[in-house]
């Protein structure tokens, strides 16, 4: 067991969020009981997933995508009103890291991802730049495209959607998780083989196919499941707590 308020402390100790400009708050957003003996874990703070963390008896709920986006409308109304009801109605804690949660050399969603992947890291997308958040790296073994699009499928267990020649050896690349298709020209510039990330925007076609370099859409919440398990797994080992992570299914 462990006080919401030291629970607060360990995540932000661990994940920084001091140090990166967000699109969102970081860390305690919703407050809810003092004690926490149980945390679930999930990709985003959904009705689905709080519905469900109320059936598992969670004390806190950890997620990477939380409340209070910048430029969102701040009333109290319809879904978001839906929301904080089931948390304050159940006293139940919502903690979300975003930024923080993409860029952890050891717990993060982009190490995370290459850990199920088996990529090797070589480095950051941004050199000399302590919070970069896309890596650099290497498949396990050269490969044609196709294959390494059958591979990512068969770990991610979701369709991935490739541009470039299906024949073509991929060996080197660059990846980023989530909404991050925009980084694809970092990437070729880096001169990797290949880029991969969540989701895709009708520029990255033209971009890939102009540059020559290969795109791999691989779904923002299927690579994105990761890094949030890694640290609720953390949370139960420093502090003797009950860790669930909860996987509500996302297409994109």
């Amino acid at each position: 067991m462990i006080k919401r308020d030291a629970m607060l402390v360990a995540l932000d100790k661990l994940l920084q969020p001091a140090k990166y400009r967000d699109y969102c708050p970081n860390g305690l957003q919703v407050e809810g009981r003092e004690q926490v003996r149980r945390v679930v874990t999930g990709v985003t703070a959904s009705q689905a997933l709080l519905d469900a963390a109320v059936v598992e008896g969670a004390d806190a709920i950890l997620v990477h995508h939380g409340y209070f986006w910048k430029g969102e409308d701040a009333r109290v109304r319809g879904m978001k009103k839906q929301r904080l009801q089931t948390l304050l109605a159940h006293d139940i804690s919502l903690f979300a890291y975003h930024l923080p949660l993409d860029g952890h050399p050891q717990l993060g969603n982009n190490v995370a991802l290459a850990r199920v992947l088996g990529l090797e890291i070589d480095g950051v997308m941004e050199p000399g730049n302590p919070l970069s958040i896309g890596l650099t790296g290497r498949l396990p073994h050269a490969m044609s495209a196709e294959e390494f699009a059958d591979y990512v499928e068969s770990r991610l267990g979701r369709e991935v959607l490739h541009i470039g020649e299906s024949k073509d050896e991929v060996e080197t690349l660059a990846w980023c998780t989530g909404a991050a298709q925009g980084f694809i020209e970092q990437a070729q510039a880096l001169g990797v083989d290949a880029y991969l990330s969540g989701e895709i925007s009708e520029p990255t076609v033209h971009i890939a196919r102009e540059t020559g370099i290969h795109y791999f859409a691989c779904g923002h919440h299927a690579t994105e499941r990761y890094g949030i398990q890694a640290v609720g797994e953390w949370l139960a080992e420093q502090f003797d707590i009950e860790h669930v992570f909860i996987d509500i299914d996302n297409p994109v």
